[in-house]
């Protein structure tokens, strides 16, 4: 498919061909839910922990005789119903590392690039850097195609400057084309991506669906 260019004031400069077997899919809405959950399942640290019955501080001890105070009975302070004493079954250290097979994450993210090209939210822009690194610099760049909305950027390289430049900016995202984040493009409103990337998008998933074949 061809999709215009727009330079950096929002006219067009050109047209780039997109492959329709990377912006063009038929959508898993399967693998898309289950990338985002996969990413927010790995960033969860995992350290919460409580102290059982076994681990509190407390005499073994009994707190008082059995019959005759009119109390309910009791063996030791370290039971659970008591102030201070264990949790019953409460977080322990535990790891929530998910891992998603290489081929159901990369047919997500084309799922994504297919649902924002579908629905207009995905626009080619001319490549640009930002040399001085400065929030401000940036700013002025992308005003005319995303003036304080919720933006993501695909960058073709790395982009050190422009992620320096972008990251005290709260309606914005950047990312490199190769470690795309299926959270942040999906829910990241309008997607840019610099023409060079979107070439190497091109590649980058092309490449893999001719393997699956």
């Amino acid at each position: 498919m061809k999709k215009p260019v727009l330079g950096l004031d929002g006219k067009e400069l050109r047209q780039i061909e997109l492959r329709d077997d990377v912006f063009d899919v038929r959508v898993s809405e399967g693998a898309v839910y289950e990338a985002i959950r996969s990413e927010h399942a790995n960033a969860r640290v995992g350290t919460a922990s409580t102290k059982t019955r076994g681990e509190v501080r407390g005499s073994h001890r009994k707190p008082y005789r059995q019959k005759g105070t009119g109390r309910a009975r009791a063996g030791r302070r370290r039971s659970p119903i008591w102030v201070g004493g264990g949790i019953t079954f409460g977080p322990r250290p535990r790891s929530y590392r998910s891992r998603m097979p290489k081929k159901a994450k990369r047919l997500a993210m084309k799922s994504i690039l297919t649902l924002k090209n579908r629905d207009e939210r995905l626009t080619i822009v001319e490549d640009f850097d930002v040399e001085s690194g400065k929030t401000k610099d940036l700013i002025k760049l992308i005003e005319p195609l995303a003036s304080g909305e919720k933006s993501v950027i695909i960058l073709a390289d790395d982009g050190a400057m422009i992620k320096r430049a972008g990251r005290n900016i709260p309606w914005l995202r950047l990312l490199s084309y190769n470690r795309l984040r299926a959270h942040d493009i999906y829910y990241g409103g309008n997607l840019l991506i610099q023409e060079s990337a979107a070439r190497k998008l091109n590649e980058f998933y092309a490449a893999e669906t001719g393997k699956e074949g």
